[in-house]
């Protein structure tokens, strides 16, 4: 998937001058959103599921917010600034809250220490993004 986002970014004519960061913060937000429906899906298996309700909530909350800003970022073609800003606030919003739900479970289950990885890890590629926007 990453040789084709790359391949896809690198064959559009608008080529922004922070390309690298903005293919790093495309991939980290699709990453986020498949990690987190999966470590949503995984608390549905567990015993006590009624407990992690409100985790189970902030994963498909984070996923749907990741997978969005991914492709919003994905446009290049002359983005609105407020709105792009505006998405990868949101985004950087909802992975802070996301890994630090998921960080409370991380000793009890693997698949929320991933999770809570995977979004700090977009948070930290949306900032970056932010931080080199015009």
């Amino acid at each position: 998937m990453a040789e084709h986002l790359k391949a896809m970014l690198d064959s559009q004519p608008h080529h922004p001058s922070a390309l690298e960061v903005i293919r790093r913060c495309i991939a980290a937000c699709l990453d986020c959103n498949a990690t987190c429906t999966s470590c949503a899906d995984a608390y549905l298996a567990e015993s006590m599921v009624a407990d992690l309700v409100p985790c189970i909530r902030l994963d498909l909350d984070c996923a749907d917010i990741c997978g969005a800003t991914g492709r919003v970022i994905g446009r290049l073609t002359k983005p609105n600034k407020a709105a792009t800003a505006a998405v990868l606030q949101a985004c950087i919003a909802a992975c802070e809250a996301c890994a630090a739900e998921c960080s409370k479970h991380a000793g009890m289950h693997a698949h929320c220490r991933i999770c809570a990885e995977a979004c700090r890890e977009c948070a930290e590629a949306c900032q970056a993004l932010l931080d080199v926007m015009p």
